[in-house]
């Protein structure tokens, strides 16, 4: 068990952004215990107005803003610190990985695809 953590990509954008459903997606990247990304990503479904209770399997679309403000979080090391049951340590050793996600992931919007981010713990 932990916090499992997945960035996908969809055909077209969901309706709205937070809390679809998906039918099919494609593997984009994976994290494994990396709870400050995880803290990070649920402020902005916060933002966006989600309001699972847990921020567990739900969905939340990335637009390149959102990437730009990650990329700045990730380079600046200011990603929230954030515990849970499960959910690990995040160390620093992960700037580099993140950095790759958020290169994959404008290259996937540049290709007309939409981003989402989901986790499961």
């Amino acid at each position: 068990m932990g916090l499992d953590m997945y960035a996908c990509t969809l055909r077209k954008p969901p309706a709205v952004p937070v809390d679809f459903e998906v039918e099919e997606a494609a593997a984009l990247h994976y994290w494994r215990k990396h709870p400050d990304l995880h803290g990070w990503m649920e402020r902005l479904y916060r933002e966006k107005g989600g309001n699972d209770a847990n921020f567990n399997c739900v969905n939340l679309q990335l637009t390149a803003d959102d990437l730009d403000c990650l990329e700045t979080a990730v380079r600046d090391r200011t990603l929230p610190p954030t515990d849970g049951f499960f959910f690990g340590v995040s160390d620093g050793s992960e700037v580099g990985d993140d950095l790759a996600f958020v290169a994959k992931a404008r290259d996937a919007l540049a290709a007309g695809l939409a981003v989402f981010y989901t986790s499961w713990w």
